[in-house]
């Protein structure tokens, strides 16, 4: 019987915790995807990010759903969405384009994680009332990411206009309904 009330005990605390775990999952992907940049696995890095959206779809719907919605857990999937949709797409497309514009390439890149975290900071403070203001890091990270595979088609300077486009919508006080 003991082993039969651990088990139960330990089920109910990873109930309690999915959400952060999903969580997590985004943020290890994010590191993840940092690490194949670094190591020059870029279509891995690209993967990575995907499957750190796909964690970060299901965090907040698994914290709504359990009634596990936190102050922890917010800040927590804030801390994630930095690396995994505002670090790691900025140094993948860095590495790959914005290095040849010298410093300009890396303003644009700290432009554009500086804008991500901004985003983050006034969405932690802000009251949930069914809209965003500004375009959420998830999405802009998702966009820049999706640029990786436009590198042959699209000229260079193109990325530093959407570094900089993307910074300015998630800075941007512009309300869009969440889905």
């Amino acid at each position: 019987m003991l082993i039969i009330e651990r088990m139960d005990h330990t089920l109910r605390k990873l109930k309690t915790q999915s959400a952060n775990m999903l969580t997590i999952g985004n943020m290890t992907f994010g590191g993840a995807s940092l690490m194949a940049t670094l190591n020059e696995a870029y279509s891995f890095s690209v993967l990575f990010i995907f499957i750190a959206a796909f964690f970060d779809r299901f965090d907040g719907v698994v914290a709504r759903k359990l009634n596990q919605e936190s102050d922890l857990g917010k800040q927590l999937d804030s801390m994630s969405d930095i690396i995994s949709f505002g670090v790691a797409p900025a140094i993948l497309l860095y590495e790959l384009v914005l290095t040849e514009f010298g410093i300009a390439g890396m303003a644009f890149t700290v432009l554009y994680i500086a804008s991500g975290a901004f985003r983050l900071a006034r969405f932690n403070i802000s009251e949930s009332n069914g809209f965003f203001i500004g375009l959420p890091i998830t999405a802009a990270g998702t966009v820049i990411t999706l640029s990786f595979f436009g590198l042959a088609a699209f000229p260079p300077v193109l990325y530093m206009f959407l570094f900089l486009l993307c910074s300015i919508l998630m800075v941007s006080t512009f309300t869009l309904k969440k889905v």
